[in-house]
């Protein structure tokens, strides 16, 4: 495995994200080198309840940089790490080195190194795949959960005729444009697998995915700067460094014959059973998540009579367009609600 890191300088300046970088060295898992770097910031008291901010693809930690503020002044302690092949952590360069199980073996082993406990997961995008799964693995971690325009996807009724097609389109058809992609994946009734299908093979099949100009377009309720545009770009400096943007699209378990299927199973055992509290904050205009919160409100017994919480606006990336908000729901939430040893 062959592993790049952005230089430091690539991010100086910062907008409004002036935190100490911590570094935290994970075995790689593939049984070479000396183990793989992952980034985290912190901030607020020591002794505050413990918020764990994970971010999705093909962002950063520097998403958090509106809620973290609200968080740290309603006295909570704030970790927000960035996934390997994002932000600062280091990047591997083949799309083949990134599945989901590895992303949450890394992060697993994060947590575990730096004592992580009685924390609140507040996950978006693969922020919330990868981070209840490492809820599901290590439940006693966790007093809570916030799920944010994310999901536990498990595909067990998808279609054989639908499992050929997708499959069809993602190995024959040509690579869709952006325009294409995006008209497709904003289309309202479509079969979400195919919705997303096009999500995944433009991303597997584009070289260099225009990040910055991405996260323009995806926010809704806030302008991008040009430096907080620049600020999405500089984990990676050139298409070399986005193996891990490219890939993660395609390793979401869409289908039933899909590698993570039988963890994604045993996952949500564990959240069947789940009783501790659990919270779905979705914005309402979400092109990607839809009706992923169902499950969870129906399935998880933590979530019953939880005041879940339909967001106005904000898009997919609701930590930009609705920051202060979601930060205040979670904040509310975590003083609502107690949880013992």
């Amino acid at each position: 495995m062959r592993v790049l890191r952005t230089p430091d300088e690539r991010f100086a300046n910062l907008p409004d994200f002036d935190y100490e970088p911590h570094y935290t060295v994970v075995p790689r898992g593939d049984g070479e080198g000396e183990g793989i770097r992952i980034h985290h910031v912190e901030a607020g008291p020591v002794d505050g309840p413990l918020v764990l901010l994970m971010h999705g693809q093909p962002t950063w930690s520097f998403l958090y940089r509106r809620m973290i503020p609200v968080l740290v002044e309603r006295g909570m302690r704030v970790m927000a790490p960035d996934l390997v092949g994002y932000g600062r952590s280091d990047k591997p360069t083949e799309r083949e080195d990134y599945t989901y199980q590895r992303q949450v073996d890394w992060l697993g082993a994060w947590l575990r190194s730096n004592g992580v406990v009685h924390a609140t997961l507040v996950g978006q995008d693969w922020g919330g795949l990868i981070g209840l799964r490492l809820v599901a693995d290590d439940p006693a971690r966790f007093d809570r959960v916030v799920a944010a325009n994310t999901g536990l996807p498990l595909p067990m009724n998808v279609s054989e005729e639908t499992v050929r097609k997708i499959e069809k389109f993602r190995s024959e058809a040509p690579t869709p444009t952006i325009m294409e992609m995006q008209q497709q994946i904003s289309q309202m009734g479509a079969d979400p697998a195919m919705k997303f299908a096009y999500w995944q093979k433009w991303t597997w099949e584009t070289e260099d995915i225009p990040v910055g100009m991405l996260l323009a377009g995806s926010v809704d309720g806030v302008t991008l700067s040009h430096e907080e545009i620049a600020a999405y770009d500089a984990p990676f400096p050139d298409p070399s460094y986005k193996a891990g943007i490219r890939a993660m699209p395609s390793r979401v378990p869409m289908l039933p014959n899909n590698p993570a299927v039988p963890a994604q199973v045993e996952a949500w055992k564990v959240f069947s059973e789940w009783t501790r509290p659990f919270l779905c904050a979705f914005s309402d205009n979400d092109p990607v998540t839809g009706a992923a919160r169902v499950p969870f409100e129906e399935r998880v017994p933590g979530a019953k009579g939880q005041p879940h919480r339909t967001i106005e606006g904000g898009g997919h990336f609701l930590q930009e367009g609705r920051g202060v908000e979601l930060a205040t729901v979670v904040a509310d939430f975590i003083d609502s609600t107690p949880v013992g040893d």
